[in-house]
Order: C-alpha cells, then sequence, then structure tokens
C-alpha cells in the first residue's frame, strides 16, 4: 500500500533545506547543471512547495510571486517517487496557491523533455526553445483566468 502523499507550503527551515537537497540531487547531480545556476540567490523571496510521503520529502518546486504573474520554477521530485504522479500534484498545488492569491498567470521555463507534463496541466508554450544551463527549454504559461 501506498502512503498519502501530502502537498503544503514548507513549514520550517528543515523543510526548505529538505526541498533544496532534492533540487541539488536533481538539477546538479543528474543534470549537471552548475551550482551557481541552480542556487540563483532567490529562494528568500520564493514559497516553497514541498511533497511528502510518510514524513520523507520527495518533491518540491518554488513559486516566485510577481503580482498578476508568479513564475514557477525549480520543480524536482527525487527519482525514487518518480512516475507516480507527484509533479503533476505539485502543478495543482502552484496552481491554487496562485488563485489564492490573486495571480492570473502561471509561467515557467520548462526543459523541453518534460513540456508533455506542463500541457496536461493547462500550459502553452511561448516562444522559441532556448539553451540554458546546457539543457533545451522553452517558456510556457497557464492563464488562471
Amino acid at each position: 500500500m501506498t502512503a498519502e502523499l501530502e502537498i503544503r507550503e514548507a513549514r520550517d527551515a528543515r523543510e526548505r533545506d529538505a526541498a533544496l537537497a532534492v533540487r541539488h540531487a536533481v538539477f546538479v547531480g543528474e543534470q549537471r547543471v552548475p551550482r551557481d545556476l541552480e542556487v540563483d540567490g532567490r529562494d528568500d523571496d520564493a514559497v516553497h512547495l514541498v511533497a511528502l510521503r510518510d514524513g520523507a520529502l520527495v518533491g518540491t518546486c518554488r513559486l516566485l510571486p510577481g503580482g498578476a504573474t508568479v513564475l514557477l520554477g525549480r520543480l524536482a521530485v527525487d527519482p525514487a517517487a518518480r512516475r507516480q504522479g507527484i509533479a503533476s500534484r505539485l502543478l495543482a498545488a502552484a496552481e491554487a496557491w496562485s488563485r489564492a492569491h490573486r495571480a492570473r498567470r502561471l509561467a515557467l521555463s520548462a526543459q523541453t523533455y518534460a513540456m508533455g507534463l506542463y500541457e496536461r496541466a493547462g500550459y502553452e508554450a511561448v516562444g522559441e526553445p532556448f539553451m540554458e544551463a546546457g539543457i533545451e527549454h522553452i517558456h510556457m504559461e497557464r492563464d488562471l483566468g
């Protein structure tokens, strides 16, 4: 039996540190993103959503409020917890948080291999693909109107 997944805002420094550790493992460890690009100095201004299973942090994403548009980024799921709908649940929680804070749009830079995840959640590609940290990305947006 799979334990229930809880998704919510990080409550304290311990949870935030665990979220940063998952991000580091995924982006710096797996994808070889330079640490100075992953740690961009914006975490203190962000809301960190976390996915917990049996008290263990298995996924996270970061929201940067900016008036009508919230920037979603740093979505990462622990490799052992992938393909279980955690990323989709984090996206739904990000949308709910954004709506509750009166945002009208969510925007993100998706790695192009993950476009399908975002398209299924209602995001649309805007513009042309671009390279960031040696990985092809595309800007995507979701209207919350």
